[in-house]
């Protein structure tokens, strides 16, 4: 598995979460393809289609982040810009570190 994916998934644990997330996403990439056939035909009274497709994409998707208790991609690349601390796996979702070996143990 890709990096980039296995840390997506690390983000997305809930169930919940990731069912937004599969809902929410193709609804924000249709909004930039609906908006890009609009713009080349010209369609500008239709401009409320892709907004409404964009804002209930990104609606469901931020309603994924609130279940998990996490900031969006977009506003830890934003809150890392500005140095402002955020959260990238929420400390209730995180998974459990694994236990030490045994010659890493303490002896008496």
């Amino acid at each position: 598995m890709p990096r980039w994916l296995r840390n997506w998934r690390e983000r997305h644990r809930h169930p919940a979460s990731l069912v937004l997330h599969l809902l929410g996403i193709p609804l924000t990439l249709a909004a930039a393809a609906l908006a890009a056939v609009q713009l080349a035909r010209d369609q500008w009274p239709l401009w409320w289609r892709p907004v409404i497709l964009l804002a209930g994409g990104y609606l469901l998707q931020w309603i994924g982040h609130r279940i998990e208790g996490n900031d969006m991609g977009e506003v830890i690349l934003l809150k890392r810009w500005l140095g402002r601390p955020y959260v990238a796996v929420a400390e209730k979702r995180q998974a459990p570190a694994p236990p030490p070996r045994q010659a890493e143990r303490a002896r008496p």
